[in-house]
């Protein structure tokens, strides 16, 4: 079946990232993943680039394009040459709509210029230790000054994507106690200047795979955040949080379905190359069986984050459509790209060779942006059970 997601301004643009991957990316790429972590100077690369203002209005320097499927041609591109732009991700996907959505015009001047030069980096602290996906447990506050004039934040987060960099930190925290009746109650959004005294990055986190991306621990002692940084109304950023979920589970689902696809094309190039017993691997009857039940799924998968694609684009993917397509996509992935992984043979174990890159980077998407459990749950749910 002939794909229709993609138009002739969106193949041009693919064009434009993949020479640019090979470029700027893939000769350095082997450095960033000893470092763990893309240098901050990469993501003026990406803002020259106009990768950072797709869906910005053009008042604020952006290209005013309400639509996510250049972002979707981001996530096949990197996946198909094996690399990541390090957290530069979270900088859009994340970021971005919290802007979008809750700044008002005043903060809007302030924040979109400088989000889409690359001069700030932005990336969103929810999860916190001991915490995990059970946001209305969060501890970290928010107390208003008596004066008025600022909030006085508190607190701590782990896990947090874009840490490292960032410049400018979307902190979660309570500005009152739950209630009774639903203790998602108190929560608000704050725009946190990282230079900001008593803001502090901890340790760096060593994670098991997403190596080029910076991981980090955040901690706020009586850290001043003026009220004009307040993103929203106080007290409503569960409701918030909720909202954006569902364009944040897309980027995770279409990020696994492309990693799935790339895995597709990582075995079947190697099978075509790797002579064992007097013939190629890939003439072996098991090794065809093997990758056309994986391309199987990719052709399902890819069904499934196109539709999600539309939906999400005409503002109408729901949080359990957004929960189904990631709880499909993630599951495709992790099946596709371990049995690929098992064609290399002990090649594919290697982190020279891109596979066990894509292994390792895949495996966390049955976990953040909620895990596997928490997406079948909502679906359960939506379901009336």
């Amino acid at each position: 079946m002939r794909r229709t997601l993609f138009d002739e301004d969106h193949e041009a643009f693919r064009e434009t990232i993949r020479a640019f991957i090979e470029a700027e990316v893939v000769p350095v790429y082997d450095e960033w993943f000893a470092a763990g972590q893309a240098p901050r100077d990469f993501y003026y690369k990406l803002a020259e680039l106009g990768v950072f203002g797709i869906r910005v209005d053009e008042e604020y320097g952006g290209a005013g394009i309400d639509s996510y499927k250049f972002e979707a041609v981001l996530y096949e591109e990197t996946a198909r040459a094996g690399v990541a732009f390090g957290g530069s991700g979270v900088h859009v996907l994340l970021g971005l709509p919290y802007i979008k959505l809750l700044a008002t015009d005043e903060q809007k001047k302030r924040y979109l210029p400088k989000f889409v030069s690359g001069e700030e980096m932005w990336a969103i602290a929810m999860t916190e230790p001991g915490t995990g996906s059970d946001l209305a447990g969060m501890k970290t506050t928010a107390k208003l000054s008596e004066d008025g004039t600022h909030y006085v934040l508190n607190g701590a987060k782990t896990f947090i994507t874009g840490g490292v960099h960032a410049d400018r930190m979307i902190v979660c925290a309570r500005t009152s106690a739950p209630t009774k009746e639903d203790r998602r109650h108190g929560i608000s959004l704050f725009v946190v200047d990282t230079k900001a005294e008593g803001y502090s990055v901890g340790r760096k986190l060593d994670k098991l795979g997403l190596k080029t991306s910076d991981t980090a621990e955040l901690a706020f002692v009586d850290v001043k955040v003026p009220v004009e940084d307040l993103l929203g109304e106080e007290n409503k950023g569960f409701y918030y949080l909720g909202h954006n979920l569902a364009s944040e589970r897309w980027g995770i689902a279409f990020g696994a379905y492309a990693q799935a696809k790339a895995a597709v094309r990582f075995a079947k190039q190697y099978v075509q190359e790797r002579v064992v017993f007097g013939q190629p691997v890939a003439a072996f009857q098991n090794t065809k069986f093997e990758l056309a039940a994986c391309q199987a799924e990719v052709d399902a998968a890819e069904a499934v984050v196109d539709r999600a694609t539309e939906a999400l684009d005409a503002g109408e993917l729901t949080p359990a459509e957004a929960a189904s397509a990631k709880l499909f996509t993630t599951e495709v992935a992790h099946r596709v790209i371990d049995r690929c992984l098992q064609l290399h043979g002990g090649y594919g174990f290697m982190n020279e060779y891109p596979i066990a890159r894509l292994y390792a980077d895949n495996r966390v998407n049955r976990i953040y942006g909620g895990t596997s459990e928490i997406m079948k749950t909502i679906i359960a749910k939506d379901m009336g059970l």
